[in-house]
C-alpha cells in the first residue's frame, strides 16, 4: 500500500473512503458477528490519522463515537435488566446503532462529511 502521503489529496480521499465503507460494513456485519464491531473501531483509531483534515475524517469519528456511546448505553441495559428497563435501553440502542451505520454510510456514498447538518448523536 502506498504512503498517503505520496497519494496525492484526491487519492488520500480515496482511500480513506475505502477503508470507512469497510469500517460501515463491518459495524452492520456485528449484528451477526459481534467481534466485527469492535474490529471496525479499531479500523477507525488506525485510519483516522491517514484522513486527518479530509471531510471522511468525521466518518472516523462517527464510528468511533457510535461504538463507545453503544457500549455505553448496552453496559447500562445490562445493570437495568433486572427492573426490565433494560430492555427498552438495549432496544432504543440498537435502533440508533442502525440509524448511525445507515446514515454514515449514505453520506460517505454521497461524499459528505457524516456530521451534515452539525454533530447528531
Amino acid at each position: 500500500m502506498q504512503n498517503p502521503i505520496e497519494l496525492g489529496e484526491t487519492g488520500r480521499i480515496e482511500a480513506a473512503k475505502k477503508w470507512a465503507t469497510i469500517g460501515y460494513a463491518l459495524q452492520a456485519a456485528s449484528f451477526i458477528v459481534g467481534v466485527s464491531y469492535l474490529a471496525a473501531v479499531i479500523l477507525a483509531y488506525l485510519k483516522r490519522p491517514e484522513a486527518r483534515g479530509t471531510w471522511v475524517e468525521s466518518h472516523y469519528l462517527w464510528q468511533i463515537r457510535t461504538f463507545w456511546y453503544s457500549l455505553l448505553w448496552g453496559v447500562l441495559a445490562g445493570i437495568a435488566w433486572m427492573w426490565m428497563a433494560g430492555v427498552l435501553i438495549l432496544t432504543a440502542t440498537l435502533i440508533w446503532m442502525v440509524y448511525r451505520i445507515v446514515v454514515g454510510w449514505v453520506r460517505l456514498s454521497e461524499n459528505r462529511p457524516a456530521y451534515a447538518e452539525g454533530p447528531v448523536i
